[in-house]
């Protein structure tokens, strides 16, 4: 027997196996819905009997394992189902001819057979037959299952008519020599009269009873008939067979403690069903049903003096085993064996005995083993490490499944079965497909095996032909592994991206794999490495102004204070990220990144902007080179708010090696942030400034726009025409003049600036291109008397003039600065379109020698 079946388990042994077969030209897909009815009859309660017998089915099984069926009864087919299609009755005599011809294959050990019939319908259709079913179509055949039912019946007679022939004490009779067929050219010629050879008969016949006891539903008479099997064979030597009769009695003890099968989910067995307790309660012993068939007359202090422990199963078990090891020709016997007790460990959790019995299966030498078969063994043997809690080994042993489905023995290599198992080795390493599972910090695993699979599983889906697969596993192996990677490995990983880009760029789209599986998107968060993200306010002179008018400032603008928990709580969160300036719709907005390029190359970043929500928002996407482990660099991000609201800056966008990432900042870690929400007004008129004066040369500040000077002497007036022309979109439709008066002595006095809005403001509303002009009278009036050291002060610090919110009526100020402080620069002129906020480009005036600064 060359080929296995890993699928074995220790209830396999009271099965009877039944194959079904299409015969002829069957569609698949109906073959398979037909099968899949005949495989729900797996277990038939015998009429008349409390016996049940269990039903093991194969569409294909190979003829030489059924040469086996003397030395176990459950490699034996007993029965045959052939399924056919017949649509004429001129068909029928040739469907007949194949039918006895593939009943010929199993001849020598079947029991009976069935041919099922489709679509043959007329005189030869209505005629009565036993082991032919005729129906009309695939979809018209309502009683299978019934059929299948009568069929399993007739097998169980004959199994128990073969069992009471073979278990009845033929004293006088030579009892047959059971034998492998490997055994038979070595029984040639020896003395069947000897005590030893009628000893091994005896021992073998036992056994053989055993199985068919077994089989036929008997578990107590299986276990007397095992014992003493074990007991001729063990005093001849029989070494092979010795194994078997532990095997079976480690079979049947398993199957009284495990009566829900060992074989999990998808082999188990209805609970309760094959435990013949019941069965021992409801008959008295050697009591007869109406059809003759005697029922398990064991009972409950008979079965737990037979049957063995459950330690006692893993020590008979480890004995059969040994036993078979003595036998090159039974390697297969071993390697089922091992599977069996690997199953039955799992049940009882004993892990680490479990790893050693499948350890001595991975070595057993089962000669030349087609590619196909390789591939199953190692399948196999991963699910059983799997069933044990072994998932690393289990991952080891399914990749060497996976290798081995692109062997270059294989003509034709597989790539997409060796992905798929690549796949599912994933877990097993620790390894999962999603980045964010990546940036909970601690790395889990070997980083070194990860890195080797997910190469494999890039060098497969490109010999798959899906380049965008093979971008996705790269991009990940380069986000997920980059502090593994060597410097050499990183330029090597980024060249091979960079090739595959070329002919595939990579995205942010969800990857959806034939068998359902998605990979998830993976953003280059980590090239470059973002440390810090800043919102920056606009300048100076843009920046918008909550403007009050002077009739309105007596008026209180505070609101009642209402205490609720609720709303305090809410709002907690969005005030701790919004931002306290404002920017303005239509203008330049700028965020600043300081970023980090942990490559020993020069890194490029192409299309780099802003990931933004709650407005509309253009981003205007950027491009950086940055210098080899270039330490923290700043990148200001720029775009324009379109629509006024709260704009919020999710993240970022880039684009490196040819893959496009969407970079969200709650997926980054270690980002310091001041908060990433921030009010947008609307568009704000925006006026620019110049004067008739020449501009100051010194004294100048980044909140001032326009500085100018001018020298007078006490008594002088001059004119100062200021211009201002709207180089906005928005139209100027109220205009408001102020001033502020900033002086540094408290003992000066005079009134120093005068205009008249009437002309500018008859130009109202002041359209986009179009310009105002506005006089200004400069007066110095000092008043000198009784200030001894006023020209000597004077000529020390001079006069500062600035701003002053000023109305109908003028109101001005003038007061004195202090010693040594710094000129003030607080206030600017504000055009105010309907109420709201707005910029104006600011005048600052310096009068006297001192030139002290005017800004209107």
């Amino acid at each position: 027997m060359s080929v296995p079946d890993y699928m074995q388990c220790a209830e396999d042994h009271q099965m009877v196996l039944v194959v079904v077969q299409p015969m002829g030209i069957v569609p698949e897909d109906q073959f398979f819905r037909i099968y899949k009815r005949i495989t729900s009859v797996s277990q038939v309660s015998i009429r008349d009997s409390q016996r049940i017998l269990f039903i093991r089915y194969r569409h294909h099984y190979p003829p030489e394992n059924n040469d086996w069926g003397d030395f176990q009864t459950h490699r034996k087919v007993v029965g045959l189902i052939s399924v056919t299609s017949c649509t004429t009755a001129k068909e029928w005599p040739q469907t007949s001819d194949r039918f006895h011809g593939q009943k010929e294959v199993f001849g020598s050990t079947l029991y009976d057979s069935r041919l099922l019939v489709f679509g043959l319908q007329g005189e030869v259709a209505e005629q009565q037959r036993t082991d032919v079913a005729f129906y009309p179509s695939y979809d018209d055949c309502p009683d299978v299952e019934k059929r299948v039912e009568d069929f399993v019946e007739s097998i169980f007679i004959v199994l128990e008519s073969k069992r009471l022939d073979r278990a009845t004490d033929k004293s006088g009779d030579k009892i047959q020599l059971l034998c492998v067929p490997f055994e038979k050219k070595d029984f040639v010629g020896l003395d069947t009269d000897s005590r030893h050879y009628k000893k091994r008969c005896q021992g073998r016949m036992r056994k053989h009873v055993g199985d068919l006891c077994l089989q036929a539903g008997m578990l107590q008479d299986a276990l007397v008939h095992y014992h003493m099997a074990v007991e001729l064979l063990r005093s001849v030597n029989d070494f092979l067979w010795l194994g078997a009769a532990l095997e079976g009695l480690c079979s049947a003890s398993v199957i009284f403690h495990y009566p829900g099968g060992t074989a999990g989910k998808s082999g188990a067995r209805k609970p309760g069903v094959s435990s013949a307790a019941d069965a021992g309660k409801r008959h008295r012993p050697g009591a007869l049903t109406t059809n003759g068939i005697s029922a398990d007359t064991s009972t409950e202090i008979g079965r737990a003096k037979n049957c063995l422990s459950q330690e006692d199963i893993i020590e008979k078990y480890k004995e059969a085993i040994s036993n078979y090891g003595k036998y090159k020709s039974a390697g297969v016997i071993e390697l089922e064996t091992c599977i069996k007790a690997v199953r039955v460990l799992a049940i009882q959790k004993r892990a680490m005995e479990a790893s050693e019995f499948l350890q001595n299966a991975v070595y057993i030498n089962l000669g030349q083993l087609s590619e196909e078969e390789k591939i199953q063994r190692y399948s196999v043997l991963s699910e059983l490490y799997e069933l044990i809690g072994f998932h690393r080994k289990s991952a080891f042993f399914k990749r060497v499944a996976a290798m081995q489905c692109v062997a270059p023995t294989i003509p034709e290599p597989g790539w997409k079965a060796c992905y798929k198992l690549l796949l599912e080795t994933l877990p097993g390493y620790s390894l999962s497909l999603d980045p964010k599972d990546f940036s909970k910090g601690t790395h889990r695993g070997w980083a070194a095996v990860q890195l080797r699979l997910l190469h494999e599983l890039v060098y497969a889906s490109r010999r798959m032909g899906n380049p965008g697969l093979s971008v996705r596993h790269l991009s990940f192996l380069l986000q997920t592994m980059l502090d593994f990677l060597s410097d050499q490995e990183k330029k090597e990983v980024t060249q091979s991206l960079e090739n595959y880009t070329s002919k595939c760029p990579g995205g942010m789209e969800v990857i959806s794999l034939p068998d359902g599986l998605k990979l998830p998107p993976v953003p280059f968060t980590k090239l470059p490495i973002v440390r810090s993200v800043s919102l920056l306010n606009l300048p100076v002179s843009l920046r918008p102004h909550k403007v009050k008018s002077l009739l309105g400032q007596g008026m209180s603008s505070a609101s009642p204070f209402i205490y609720s928990p609720i709303t305090m709580h809410s709002r907690g969160d969005e005030r701790s990220k919004k931002i306290d300036f404002q920017w303005v719709q239509g203008d330049v907005c700028e965020v600043q990144l300081m970023v980090y390029n942990p490559m020993p190359f020069e890194l490029r970043v192409e299309n780099m902007g802003l990931l933004t929500s709650g407005v509309d928002f253009e981003s205007l996407p950027a491009a950086l080179s940055l210098p080899a482990e270039s330490g923290l660099y700043p990148v200001t991000l720029v775009g324009v708010p379109r629509t006024a609201g709260n704009i919020t800056i999710n993240g970022y966008h880039t684009s490196v090696f040819g893959v496009s990432s969407d970079c969200l900042l709650e997926g980054l870690v270690g980002v310091k942030s001041s908060g990433c929400m921030v009010e947008v007004v609307p568009s704000l008129p925006r006026l620019q400034l110049c004067t008739s004066l020449p501009r100051s040369a010194h004294l100048s500040s980044e909140d001032l726009s326009t500085s100018v000077s001018l020298q007078l002497f006490n008594g002088e007036t001059q004119q100062l025409t200021i211009t201002l022309e709207n180089i906005g979109t928005e139209m100027l439709n109220t205009l408001e003049l102020t001033s502020k008066t900033l002086s540094t002595k408290e003992k000066l006095f005079g009134e120093f600036l005068t205009w008249d809005l009437q002309d500018a403001l008859s130009h109202l509303p002041l359209k986009s291109g179009q310009s105002v002009s506005i006089p200004v009278n400069i007066s110095a009036k000092l008043d000198f008397s009784g200030q001894e050291n006023l020209l000597h002060d004077l000529n020390d610090d001079g006069i500062s003039v600035t701003g002053l919110p000023v109305s109908s009526p003028l109101r001005q100020v003038l007061k004195p600065r202090a010693e040594n402080k710094p000129v003030g620069t607080d206030g600017s002129s504000h055009v105010t379109p309907d109420g709201s906020c707005v910029r104006m480009r600011t005048l600052r005036h310096n009068a006297l020698v001192t030139d002290p600064p005017l800004r209107l």
